[in-house]
């Protein structure tokens, strides 16, 4: 796997995919932004606690400090 960082919240939050394009990396800050201002409550909580990202395919996978927390995230 290969790791990227991204900057989130002002945080740096390690990105681990396989195989990663630039559509890929724009989908993903664009619906974590989308989903940081008009997410439910379970999301908002996971992104405030996020600790890493993980893209599988078209998903994405927010890991958070509780793994209860942990959520998929459909980027196409």
């Amino acid at each position: 796997m290969t790791k990227q960082l991204i900057n989130f919240q002002n945080k740096t939050i390690p990105v681990f995919y396989t195989s990663m394009n630039k559509k890929t990396l724009t989908a993903l800050l664009t619906a974590l932004d989308s989903k940081m201002k008009n997410g439910k409550k379970a999301i908002k909580k996971c992104l405030d606690t996020l600790i890493s990202i993980e893209i599988i395919g078209c998903e994405a996978i927010l890991h958070s400090k509780r793994e209860s927390d942990t959520l998929a995230l459909s980027l196409f």
